[in-house]
């Protein structure tokens, strides 16, 4: 056994306890892919993460992200917080100003210069979503199509199954309880609020890999949406998401095309750290 340090934020929000929670160990070397998945069940959040030295010398470290059931290659909160997590202890980035992290899909960028941090939105595989997915999906959440402006499958690690309703009111309609993990996998929902609203949208995972009903807020999920609008030209201008509203939490996402490089997108979002100590594991 030895002493690691140890945080637990909330990301997503200025509000502690709004956003989503993540447990990062600081100090990972030396645990086994068996001793990571054991403690990221025993914490029973959405996600849990470890830092370690990089293997790639371009990274100022290294991330692994692990639900309570599996390790995933990508995740936008665990992204963002451990980022926080491992300034906070005292990381330094070779770039000022830019960190980059090594995780599954490569190394993401994450950018200190703006108003939020804000990760680098990973490329995006964007497919029709097939036609008797669509209808499974609708039928379950007893959607009429006329509900659907849009819909599509996204890749960027996580596979989405998303559907665009006619509004904000219709997604946070929709009940997260007809399309259980893991039955079905990857399913989100969006819609546009209107004009006047502080948000330009609402969004909401509604069967996450963590087993839970709904996941208070995603960066990945947000991320992909992001990377569909830029590819469909949609994304014009800065966004504001708002997701986890019919959970109680308060998540806001960022959205920011880039303004030099067309095919970038970032994506933002404040942290929190909600407790620092020393885990003995």
């Amino acid at each position: 056994m030895a002493s690691r340090r140890f945080i637990q934020c909330d990301v997503f929000t200025t509000t502690p306890t709004k956003g989503n929670g993540l447990a990062v160990v600081v100090d990972s070397e030396g645990l086994s892919d068996a001793q990571m998945q054991s403690f990221a069940a025993w914490t029973n959040l959405a996600e849990t993460t470890f830092l370690l030295p990089p293997t790639n010398p371009a990274a100022d470290y290294k991330l692994r992200i692990f639900t309570p059931g599996r390790e995933m290659l990508f995740a936008g909160h665990p992204t963002l917080g451990s980022c926080a997590a491992w300034l906070k202890t005292g990381g330094v980035p070779a770039e000022p100003g830019l960190v980059r992290q090594e995780c599954g899909i490569g190394i993401v960028e994450i950018d200190l210069t703006g108003a939020v941090p804000a990760f680098a939105a990973p490329a995006t595989k964007v497919e029709p979503m097939a036609d008797a997915e669509f209808k499974r999906i609708t039928a379950a959440l007893g959607l009429p199509h006329d509900q659907v402006i849009r819909s599509a499958q996204l890749t960027n690690g996580p596979v989405w199954q998303l559907l665009e309703l006619t509004s904000a009111e219709a997604a946070l309609n929709v009940n997260e309880n007809q399309v259980l993990w893991p039955e079905f996998v990857g399913v989100a929902v969006m819609g546009a609020y209107p004009a006047n609203a502080p948000f330009d949208f609402e969004v909401r995972n509604i069967s996450p890999s963590s087993g839970m009903s709904e996941d208070p807020i995603t960066g990945s999920l947000n991320a992909a949406i992001a990377q569909w609008m830029r590819q469909d030209g949609r994304l014009t201008q800065d966004l504001l998401m708002s997701q986890g509203t019919k959970m109680g939490r308060e998540g806001r996402v960022f959205i920011q095309p880039d303004r030099r490089e067309i095919e970038k997108v970032w994506v933002g979002g404040h942290t929190q750290m909600m407790i620092e100590g020393i885990l003995t594991f």
